[in-house]
């Protein structure tokens, strides 16, 4: 609990060191609470079915039916695609191959090999990993408060993962 604790207050000072008033969305926060949710069913679905599939089968299912739930969106695709730049076609290739089919992929091999806990855990290493990127390619960095909060967050995560000593 003490652990939570610490991460929330990072997470708050997060918050805060990016939080523009003007620029408050609740939708915005709903929908990434609503998408953090339904990752979390989608990986606890996922481990059982991995029992008795590939991975590689398991996220091919899960691309189709994504595909089958765009097919009303088709017409407006094909009109995109023609108006589009041929670097914007290109970069929605790639991200349909790389962090998409390669990512999951490989996210659905290592579900199938250890726990859905020790695997969500991992992701704790998605933020600092695209802040650092953001920094050497585009330049970018957060205000330095968000930067201390995301580090308090992480320290959290790791008190609350720490053994008790016996």
């Amino acid at each position: 609990m003490v652990g939570a604790l610490v991460a929330f207050t990072g997470a708050v000072l997060v918050g805060a060191a990016t939080a523009d008033a003007d620029d408050a969305d609740v939708l915005g926060v709903l929908l990434c609470l609503v998408a953090a949710f339904t990752s979390a069913i989608g990986v606890l679905a996922q481990k059982p079915v991995l029992r008795r599939l590939p991975a590689l089968q398991v996220t091919w299912l899960a691309c189709t039916i994504g595909v089958v739930a765009c097919l009303p969106f088709t017409p407006g695709l094909f009109a995109d695609l023609v108006a589009a730049p041929m670097a914007a076609t290109g970069g929605l290739i790639y991200l349909g191959l790389v962090p998409t089919a390669l990512a999951f992929t490989l996210c659905a091999y290592a579900l199938a090999r250890m726990d859905a806990g020790q695997l969500g855990a991992s992701t704790y290493l998605v933020p600092p990993i695209a802040v650092g990127m953001s920094a050497a390619l585009l330049g970018e960095l957060p205000p330095l408060l968000a930067l201390v909060g995301g580090a308090i967050c992480l320290a959290g995560v790791a008190l609350s993962r720490r053994r008790p000593r016996r």
